[in-house]
């Protein structure tokens, strides 16, 4: 299904520092499915046909605050946060350069109700048709001003267990194309030869007859995950779009662990508040780093070495 264009912004769009095409051949607008949110069979059919749901509303405005608050208090509490700024704005510190900050979702209830209680969990039950495990390691992101998140599928980072597994991305407040929200590279979970070479690599796997094999088993040294550095050119090639839209507090955007997807370029002076969380069926395999009181993650301990 054809998906509509977004209007030019007063400058261009960039990703990675990259500026990307937005005809209408290479940029679009992410197809809503609210129109099909009761029904978890057309759900999973347009799942397998884009390799995303957007849900524009769907979590309740008033909790996604409420994560929000916790955070912002944390940023500013660390200084992070431009002084003399209303907190909940998260105008950043011109001296910040943060951005992945996971310990800022350890011990916040409020992002935690929100992730893995009421509405998410319904909408995982009755999307997967079972019962839900989700991931608990919270992916939380602050984004300072500047380059946004390289493109690359999830597959890379978590495919140890159940590849029926699927994240949820949550704008933990407004995300205009300014501060520079998520973007899908539209039905890439499809490509078959991506998802045979790229898709089944694993971030943690090293070459224990590798020169450096001993700086990969500590995690000294590890492959970042991207697929490439030059989101415009990956679409040029692949052929394909990359989807966005304007997000509101309250919106949940879920895809596959194949989708690629990648930020936009966070162009304002505020940092760009989101989670990212994951969710499967608890009859199937987890991947062992990310389950547990205390997730092993990219540490040494999830380490796999291998003869190549």
């Amino acid at each position: 299904m054809a998906t509509t264009t977004i209007d030019s912004p007063a400058s261009p769009l960039t990703s990675s520092g990259v500026v990307l095409d937005q005809s209408e051949r290479a940029f679009g607008r992410l197809r809503p499915s609210m129109d099909v949110v009761d029904d978890a069979a057309a759900l999973r059919r347009r799942m397998a046909e884009d390799g995303y749901l957007y849900l524009p509303g769907y979590l309740d405005r008033d909790q996604v605050f409420a994560a929000r608050g916790e955070i912002v208090d944390r940023l500013a509490e660390a200084g992070h946060l431009a002084p003399g700024t209303p907190p909940m704005e998260a105008v950043a510190n011109t001296a910040t350069t943060i951005k992945f900050a996971p310990d800022l979702a350890k011990g916040n209830a409020p992002l935690h109700e929100l992730l893995y209680t009421g509405r998410m969990m319904a909408f995982y039950r009755h999307f997967l048709g079972g019962e839900v495990l989700h991931f608990d390691y919270t992916w939380l992101r602050a984004v300072s001003p500047g380059k946004g998140t390289a493109p690359h599928g999830d597959s890379v980072f978590m495919n140890r267990g159940t590849t029926n597994l699927y994240t949820a991305w949550v704008p933990l407040g407004d995300v205009d194309l300014d501060l520079g929200g998520l973007i899908v590279l539209d039905r890439s979970h499809k490509l078959d030869e991506i998802k045979r070479t790229y898709g089944a690599r694993d971030v943690d796997s090293y070459c224990e007859n590798d020169v450096d094999a001993t700086r990969y088993a500590s995690g000294e040294k590890w492959w970042n995950g991207a697929l490439s550095d030059n989101p415009a050119e990956l679409r040029r090639q692949l052929g394909l779009r990359w989807l966005t839209t304007e997000f509101r507090a309250g919106d949940l955007l879920t895809f596959t662990l194949y989708t690629l997807h990648a930020s936009l370029d966070n162009r304002s002076n505020r940092i760009r508040l989101s989670s990212d969380s994951r969710y499967q069926l608890a009859s199937e395999p987890a991947d062992e780093r990310w389950v547990g009181e205390q997730p092993i993650g990219h540490g040494a301990a999830g380490k796999r070495g291998r003869i190549c």
